[in-house]
């Protein structure tokens, strides 16, 4: 049962890449796009869901990041019935503003060019495709399989192999996404608006970009460890420096994605605004990578404990 749960659990981390990579470079256009030449162009409303729909995407790259979390933090990298569920029921959330942000970017640019009637339209209809497809025929089409298994396996089941696996894969759903963002930030400095910038909003872009090269830094450093220090052998002492490294890269993450949500948002809708938001967003991440997975770790292990 626990080889069938860990089967599960890979297959769900692979799809969880596929979808992150997606969600981040929403993220990137909406960082990129408030610095064309064109964003002072559009309307006030544009603005507003531009700002809105940034928003959104950070909330679904916070949910698709919380597993691996969760599974470093609380599961120390076992196999369970609960990560799965958790690494499941986040991947099913996440959808749903990463649709929304799709909606918003398509209603942005294309209503730049062709006018309100065309961006509300095609923006509606590919929404609406785009929830049909990830929630509709799924629905439509579900069959009621219920997973069955404990609630929780020992500590001991999952191999060491297994655990370093996950803890890889892991890392390279939360490393496309971060390098793909990097990207965008790098433009960002070539471009003419960025240098009509207060002092203040070029220097937390500059701290960004510095945050996200830690955590690229830091993602890509278990990789280099076992070829370099470990010979490619698998150990428990790789494991926990890998996962240390993993749990580590997402606080940069952390305070880069919400300083340059503000660096963006405040060329939308002021400084003011950008700053509550940019806030919320921060705690959001916090809260989902770090604080949620330490209150369910104390549970679970004081549930341990009491058997």
């Amino acid at each position: 049962m626990n080889a069938d749960i860990g089967k599960k659990l890979k297959i769900a981390l692979g799809e969880t890449r596929l979808l992150i990579l997606g969600g981040q470079i929403l993220l990137g256009f909406h960082l990129n796009g408030a610095f064309q030449s064109g964003f002072s162009k559009l309307p006030t409303i544009s603005h507003d869901v531009h700002a809105c729909a940034f928003f959104s995407l950070v909330c679904a790259v916070g949910l698709l990041i919380a597993p691996s979390m969760q599974h470093r933090i609380v599961e120390d990298g076992h196999t369970s019935l609960r990560i799965l569920r958790v690494a499941t029921r986040f991947a099913d959330w996440a959808l749903l503003p990463i649709g929304l942000g799709l909606a918003a970017d398509l209603y942005i640019a294309v209503g730049f060019r062709f006018g309100p009637s065309w961006g509300i339209g095609i923006g509606v209809a590919m929404g609406s495709l785009a929830f049909f497809s990830w929630y509709g025929a799924e629905w439509l089409l579900r069959i009621g399989v219920r997973t069955k298994g404990e609630a929780m396996t020992a500590e001991g089941d999952t191999p060491l192999d297994e655990r370093i696996e996950h803890m890889l894969t892991e890392a390279r759903v939360l490393i496309p996404g971060a390098q793909a963002l990097f990207g965008f930030q790098l433009a960002i400095f070539l471009t003419e608006p960025f240098g009509k910038l207060p002092e203040l909003s070029q220097l937390i872009h500059v701290g960004a970009t510095c945050c996200i090269a830690i955590a690229i830094v830091l993602l890509m450093s278990p990789a280099a460890f076992h070829r370099i220090s470990y010979r490619g052998s698998n150990t428990e002492g790789f494991l926990r420096l890998g996962s240390r490294l993993e749990i580590a890269a997402a606080v940069p993450l952390a305070v880069g994605i919400p300083a340059d949500f503000y660096v963006a948002v405040s060329q939308a809708v002021g400084p003011q605004i950008a700053a509550l938001a940019a806030a919320a967003a921060a705690i959001i991440l916090f809260v989902l990578w770090f604080a949620v997975p330490l209150v369910v770790r104390r549970c679970v292990l004081r549930a341990r404990s009491d058997r």
